[in-house]
């Protein structure tokens, strides 16, 4: 049985699309917002034909009931969210997704929070809960295109061992993609940033580029 999926923040790009994409790997998967109708009409404006799972909509409290949890929201509303169902969190694994940056002239830059990262901040907030940063990098658009793979590494970082390991195995559910064990929560950090990077690329280029890490052997993670 697959672990039913709750996202906070799900109506948005980012939440939305990796809520769709589970759902059509068989889980059981909650948009979440803080305006329930607003979720369960985003929810019947999709196309569901391709689910071999569920996706309903609802609010922030009903997606944090699921097993794992998302974090999907902008990332000066994560904690806020998250402190609002740190009751119905605790023990979950809670997947953040979110990057601390902001927009001058035509670049992004990253902002270094006061505990370091997003992933970082929301440990440090709700701490009963097993926070894991993932999903930093995924293009939006590409995994809610169920029709195409993702061709993505999936960098995953936490303090627990055991997480990341369900993480990576959630991870490499998506067609083309593959979870990388990026080691302790602190490299959330490093990753998160990152995106910024990737951001500019593609503005540069544009295109939309995807993270791909040369030397580690398939079925090494």
């Amino acid at each position: 049985m697959k672990p039913s999926i709750g996202v906070l923040g799900g109506t948005g790009p980012a939440g939305s699309s990796l809520g769709l994409r589970y759902a059509s790997l068989g889980h059981n998967v909650t948009l979440g917002s803080r305006d329930p109708e607003r979720a369960k009409e985003f929810v019947n404006t999709l196309d569901l034909s391709a689910l071999t799972g569920t996706l309903v909509g609802g609010d922030n409290l009903s997606a944090a009931q699921s097993e794992i949890v998302v974090v999907a929201t902008p990332w000066d509303g994560a904690e806020a969210t998250l402190t609002s169902v740190a009751q119905q969190v605790q023990g979950k694994i809670v997947i953040s997704m979110a990057n601390a940056l902001y927009k001058h002239g035509r670049n992004m830059h990253a902002l270094t929070l006061p505990r370091g990262s997003v992933a970082q901040h929301l440990a440090s907030c709700v701490p009963g809960a097993r926070i894991v940063g993932a999903f930093h990098h995924a293009p939006a658009k590409e995994l809610g295109d169920l029709g195409s793979s993702l061709h993505s590494d999936i960098l995953v970082c936490s303090d627990d061992s055991d997480a990341i390991a369900s993480v990576i195995e959630l991870v490499n559910e998506i067609p083309g993609s593959r979870g990388i064990n990026a080691g302790n929560i602190s490299a959330a950090l490093a990753i998160e940033a990152m995106t910024a990077v990737l951001i500019n690329v593609n503005i540069r280029y544009k295109t939309r580029t995807s993270l791909s890490l040369s030397g580690i052997e398939a079925g090494n993670k």
